[in-house]
């Protein structure tokens, strides 16, 4: 059974109070804060029994308030990249705030992840809602929109709700930097991963997908088997990972599947992800410099941690052939994405029960 409770953790001037809920299983402890509908925490058990906090982020309000990173945020109106910040729906014009080189990102410059969400309990969890106004960000529409945290055993689940009074585009996702060792580790190199992706989309020199849909097959994008990250970045002629696989076609998008595994044998902690979304945008941390104080004082370096953000493809609304992002008046947006936290032992007895492959020992 799942323990629900909040308290009162801070003010924003102009926007009110931010809360702090607890989500509290015999396996995991998960923080979520009603400011940017942020994963504040999630604590999760070693082989050696013992709870570490595996997502980066900060102590307190300011740190949050002031983040340009995105740390555990709720991110949108549409996540990822928006070539140039344009785009065009029935026939209109919109122009975006650019935040990221040439392109917008993340919803703009005061996305979902800067706003004040209301919070009401629901059964083994929170559920945060939020309005977003016509042309916010310069999106068109007034959106509905709310992110339920449920918590069961060792699994965290994220379910996505929209409802838009205009057609918009809309690509919602979490975005939280895990790091399996604890979140104060120096890098995550001896993490392995694996991605149940067969493709995925190459990029330019600004990170937009160029349309093609590339087979990982040959590649360094070939995760499908387990590969430890470390070794995998030396040969990377990138800062490192920041690409979307594909985890359908356009034309079967939207059925929850098994997404990615992240296992780090030292503490025994295995992350099993899954979802409804049609992709899995990989991120290893790349632009984090050590400028970023975090939790207890430490400095967040490159590679420091992982994102795993289940989303729609990037610049989906200017690509034709990438799965539908636009929300049209009266349709629901509905997502699920579950975060499974298990441990080495567990988890090998788990897959040979399903007779599967499992991490490299």
């Amino acid at each position: 059974m799942t323990q629900v409770s909040h308290e009162k953790w801070g003010e924003v001037p102009g926007q009110g109070s931010v809360d702090l809920w607890l989500l509290q299983s015999s396996q995991l402890q998960v923080e979520v804060l009603t400011l940017g509908a942020i994963i504040k925490s999630v604590c999760s058990r070693g082989k050696d029994n013992q709870m570490a906090d595996v997502v980066l982020g900060y102590d307190t309000l300011e740190g949050y308030l002031s983040d340009k990173r995105y740390m555990g945020a709720t991110v949108g109106r549409v996540a990822n990249r928006i070539a140039r910040g344009h785009f065009v729906v029935d026939g209109k014009d919109y122009k975006l705030d650019v935040n990221n080189g040439p392109n917008a990102l993340h919803g703009g410059l005061r996305g979902f992840n800067k706003a004040v969400w209301l919070a009401t309990a629901i059964e083994d969890g929170v559920q945060l809602i939020l309005t977003s106004p016509d042309g916010d960000q310069g999106y068109p529409g007034e959106v509905h929109v709310s992110v339920s945290y449920t918590l069961k055993g060792g699994t965290l689940s994220a379910e996505y709700k929209a409802r838009s009074k205009k057609t918009t585009p809309i690509n919602l996702t979490n975005h939280s930097y895990f790091n399996l060792a604890g979140q104060g580790a120096a890098d995550i190199y001896d993490h392995q991963v694996s991605i149940s992706a067969q493709s995925y989309l190459p990029v330019d020199a600004t990170f937009i997908p160029t349309g093609e849909i590339r087979g990982v097959e040959g590649t360094l994008f070939d995760l499908r088997k387990p590969v430890l990250i470390g070794p995998r970045l030396k040969e990377f002629p990138r800062p490192g990972f920041d690409h979307n696989f594909c985890l359908s076609s356009p034309a079967d998008a939207w059925k929850e599947r098994h997404a990615a595994r992240v296992c780090h044998l030292a503490s025994g902690r295995v992350l099993e992800v899954s979802t409804s979304q049609p992709g899995i945008h990989f991120y290893t941390g790349n632009y984090l410099d050590g400028s970023v104080k975090g939790k207890c004082g430490h400095r967040y370096g490159k590679h420091s941690s992982f994102c795993l953000e289940a989303q729609n493809w990037p610049d989906a609304v200017n690509q034709a052939l990438f799965p539908n992002c636009l929300l049209q008046p009266g349709e629901d947006y509905q997502h699920v994405t579950r975060f499974k936290f298990t441990t080495v032992g567990s988890e090998l007895s788990q897959q040979l029960d399903r007779k599967e492959d499992t991490c490299v020992l």
